[in-house]
Protein backbone atom coordinates (compact mmCIF):
# COMPACT_ATOMS: atom_id res chain seq x y z
CA UNK A 1 0.00 0.00 0.00
CA UNK A 2 1.29 3.41 -0.87
CA UNK A 3 0.52 6.89 0.99
CA UNK A 4 0.71 10.18 -0.36
CA UNK A 5 4.15 11.99 1.29
CA UNK A 6 3.52 14.93 -1.47
CA UNK A 7 2.15 17.22 -4.47
CA UNK A 8 4.46 18.63 -7.63
CA UNK A 9 3.33 22.27 -7.32
CA UNK A 10 5.27 23.47 -10.21
CA UNK A 11 8.70 23.88 -12.21
CA UNK A 12 11.63 26.05 -10.13
CA UNK A 13 13.80 27.33 -12.36
CA UNK A 14 15.72 25.54 -15.97
CA UNK A 15 17.08 22.39 -14.28
CA UNK A 16 14.44 20.65 -13.39
CA UNK A 17 13.53 21.64 -9.46
CA UNK A 18 10.42 21.89 -8.26
CA UNK A 19 8.41 22.71 -5.63
CA UNK A 20 6.65 20.50 -3.57
CA UNK A 21 3.09 20.49 -1.25
CA UNK A 22 4.13 18.35 1.43
CA UNK A 23 1.60 15.61 3.02
CA UNK A 24 4.12 14.17 4.99
CA UNK A 25 5.33 15.05 8.77
CA UNK A 26 9.33 13.46 8.01
CA UNK A 27 10.33 15.69 5.40
CA UNK A 28 13.38 14.58 5.95
CA UNK A 29 13.13 11.00 5.50
CA UNK A 30 10.73 11.06 3.00
CA UNK A 31 12.84 13.70 0.66
CA UNK A 32 16.74 12.28 1.85
CA UNK A 33 19.21 12.23 -0.97
CA UNK A 34 18.77 8.73 -2.24
CA UNK A 35 15.12 8.23 -1.41
CA UNK A 36 12.92 6.64 -3.84
CA UNK A 37 9.25 7.94 -4.32
CA UNK A 38 6.71 6.74 -6.82
CA UNK A 39 4.98 9.01 -9.12
CA UNK A 40 1.48 9.32 -10.00
CA UNK A 41 0.67 11.93 -12.72
CA UNK A 42 -2.17 13.53 -13.04
CA UNK A 43 -3.34 10.74 -16.31
CA UNK A 44 -2.52 7.99 -14.08
CA UNK A 45 -0.23 7.12 -15.50
CA UNK A 46 2.98 6.45 -12.82
CA UNK A 47 7.00 6.46 -12.49
CA UNK A 48 9.86 6.37 -9.66
CA UNK A 49 11.52 8.87 -8.58
CA UNK A 50 14.90 9.57 -6.89
CA UNK A 51 15.71 12.26 -4.49
CA UNK A 52 19.15 14.20 -5.36
CA UNK A 53 19.01 17.02 -3.61
CA UNK A 54 15.98 19.00 -1.42
CA UNK A 55 15.59 21.99 0.32
CA UNK A 56 12.90 23.99 2.24
CA UNK A 57 11.95 27.42 0.62
CA UNK A 58 8.78 29.36 1.51
CA UNK A 59 6.85 26.75 3.11
CA UNK A 60 7.31 23.95 0.38
CA UNK A 61 10.60 21.94 -0.22
CA UNK A 62 12.41 22.63 -3.58
CA UNK A 63 13.39 18.53 -4.67
CA UNK A 64 15.85 18.23 -7.48
CA UNK A 65 14.61 14.51 -8.68
CA UNK A 66 17.38 12.44 -10.78
CA UNK A 67 14.90 11.35 -13.30
CA UNK A 68 13.83 15.10 -13.75
CA UNK A 69 16.30 17.68 -15.72
CA UNK A 70 14.73 20.46 -17.23
CA UNK A 71 11.90 23.10 -16.67
CA UNK A 72 9.85 20.92 -19.02
CA UNK A 73 10.80 17.84 -17.23
CA UNK A 74 9.24 19.24 -14.52
CA UNK A 75 6.19 20.80 -15.48
CA UNK A 76 5.38 17.31 -17.09
CA UNK A 77 4.84 16.37 -13.69
CA UNK A 78 3.26 19.45 -12.73
CA UNK A 79 -0.03 18.35 -9.93
CA UNK A 80 1.42 14.57 -9.60
CA UNK A 81 1.16 12.69 -6.76
CA UNK A 82 4.53 11.56 -4.96
CA UNK A 83 3.57 8.37 -2.90
CA UNK A 84 5.65 6.64 -0.06
CA UNK A 85 5.29 2.46 0.61
CA UNK A 86 3.43 2.23 3.94
CA UNK A 87 5.63 -0.34 4.62
CA UNK A 88 8.58 2.01 4.92
CA UNK A 89 6.88 4.41 7.33
CA UNK A 90 8.17 4.70 10.89
CA UNK A 91 4.76 3.56 13.71
CA UNK A 92 3.46 6.46 15.09
CA UNK A 93 4.41 7.55 18.88
CA UNK A 94 1.72 10.14 19.13
CA UNK A 95 -2.00 8.33 20.36
CA UNK A 96 -3.80 11.57 18.42
CA UNK A 97 -1.21 11.38 15.43
CA UNK A 98 -2.73 8.71 11.91
CA UNK A 99 -1.52 8.47 8.80
CA UNK A 100 -3.89 8.99 6.05
CA UNK A 101 -4.28 5.01 5.09
CA UNK A 102 -5.16 4.01 8.83
CA UNK A 103 -7.86 6.04 8.04
CA UNK A 104 -9.28 5.26 4.92
CA UNK A 105 -11.98 2.89 4.69
CA UNK A 106 -12.58 3.55 8.55
CA UNK A 107 -16.60 3.03 9.26
CA UNK A 108 -17.93 6.74 10.50
CA UNK A 109 -20.06 6.25 13.20
CA UNK A 110 -22.74 8.59 15.67
CA UNK A 111 -22.22 9.41 19.09
CA UNK A 112 -25.33 6.63 19.32
CA UNK A 113 -23.95 4.19 17.36
CA UNK A 114 -25.84 5.53 14.24
CA UNK A 115 -24.02 4.68 10.73
CA UNK A 116 -22.96 7.54 8.99
CA UNK A 117 -20.80 6.15 6.11
CA UNK A 118 -17.32 5.33 5.67
CA UNK A 119 -13.97 7.46 6.00
CA UNK A 120 -13.16 7.59 1.46
CA UNK A 121 -9.80 9.59 2.25
CA UNK A 122 -8.30 12.90 4.53
CA UNK A 123 -8.35 16.00 2.35
CA UNK A 124 -5.22 18.45 3.72
CA UNK A 125 -7.41 22.15 3.00
CA UNK A 126 -5.25 25.46 4.22
CA UNK A 127 -7.47 25.42 7.60
CA UNK A 128 -6.80 21.83 8.44
CA UNK A 129 -7.80 18.28 7.78
CA UNK A 130 -11.00 17.31 6.45
CA UNK A 131 -12.64 13.84 6.40
CA UNK A 132 -14.27 13.57 3.37
CA UNK A 133 -17.20 10.20 4.43
CA UNK A 134 -19.46 8.52 1.45
CA UNK A 135 -22.99 9.92 3.54
CA UNK A 136 -25.51 7.75 2.17
CA UNK A 137 -24.29 7.97 -1.56
CA UNK A 138 -23.11 11.58 -1.68
CA UNK A 139 -19.45 13.38 -0.66
CA UNK A 140 -19.63 15.11 2.85
CA UNK A 141 -16.77 16.63 4.05
CA UNK A 142 -16.40 16.77 8.46
CA UNK A 143 -13.49 19.06 10.18
CA UNK A 144 -11.14 16.56 11.24
CA UNK A 145 -10.53 18.40 15.01
CA UNK A 146 -11.62 16.45 18.31
CA UNK A 147 -15.03 18.32 19.05
CA UNK A 148 -16.70 16.55 15.65
CA UNK A 149 -14.32 13.16 15.56
CA UNK A 150 -13.91 12.28 19.81
CA UNK A 151 -12.67 8.78 18.89
CA UNK A 152 -10.73 7.33 16.42
CA UNK A 153 -10.31 3.13 16.75
CA UNK A 154 -8.03 2.36 14.09
CA UNK A 155 -7.91 -1.58 15.64
CA UNK A 156 -11.91 -1.54 15.79
CA UNK A 157 -12.60 0.06 11.90
CA UNK A 158 -14.41 3.16 13.16
CA UNK A 159 -14.62 7.06 13.88
CA UNK A 160 -17.06 8.07 15.90
CA UNK A 161 -18.40 11.33 14.89
CA UNK A 162 -20.49 14.25 16.84
CA UNK A 163 -21.32 16.26 14.12
CA UNK A 164 -23.07 20.02 14.65
CA UNK A 165 -26.33 19.96 13.53
CA UNK A 166 -27.06 19.91 9.48
CA UNK A 167 -23.19 18.84 8.67
CA UNK A 168 -24.31 15.65 7.11
CA UNK A 169 -27.53 17.12 6.09
CA UNK A 170 -28.02 17.43 2.26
Amino acid sequence: MEVVVGRVAKAHGVRGEVTVELRTDSPDERFRAGAVLNLRRRDGSVGELTVVAARPHSGRLLVTFEQIRSREDAEAVRGALLLADTADLPPSEDPDEFYDHELEGLRAELTDGTPAGTVQEIVHAPGGELLSLDHAGRTVLVPFVREIVPVVDVAGGRVVLDPPEGLLDG
